[in-house]
């Protein structure tokens, strides 16, 4: 059984959205805050008070399989150093839209992580601060 962080012997909980039903869910039934960039998908769980769940979708109009790669990692990373400032027991969804690659090109980690806050923020998920 794998560990998750390879630290403890215990396996960590899994973060991530993987099945489509669970997708599925967040899209029919969360609430949804977009940007130029980004459109984030929030739906609170009801009966679980971890830390949130992320799944990312991003389309081929944002790249080729290298370029959207780069965005799903940044997007994850930036995302895991914001989650502190998000509320517990809710799955997310993010979408990459089209001009979201050309902000990575361009700007990188940082363009990325600014816009997701910015998302954020303005949903009233993200606690002051950047993100």
């Amino acid at each position: 059984m794998a560990r998750g962080d390879g630290r403890s012997g215990a396996p960590r909980k899994r973060r991530r959205l993987s099945r489509s039903g669970e997708f599925d869910r967040v899209y029919r039934e969360g609430r949804s805050h977009a940007s130029r960039y980004l459109v984030v998908y929030a739906f609170p769980r009801a009966s679980d008070r971890t830390e949130p769940r992320l799944g990312i979708s991003v389309g081929r109009k944002v790249g080729g399989a290298v370029d959207r790669n780069r965005v799903k990692r940044l997007l994850r990373e930036s995302f895991w150093k914001a989650a502190a400032d998000l509320p517990e027991g809710h799955d997310f969804v993010i979408v990459a839209r089209p001009d979201a690659g050309r902000l990575a090109a361009e700007q990188g980690e940082e363009g990325i992580s600014r816009a997701l806050g910015e998302v954020l923020r303005e949903a009233g998920l993200a606690k002051g601060g950047e993100a």
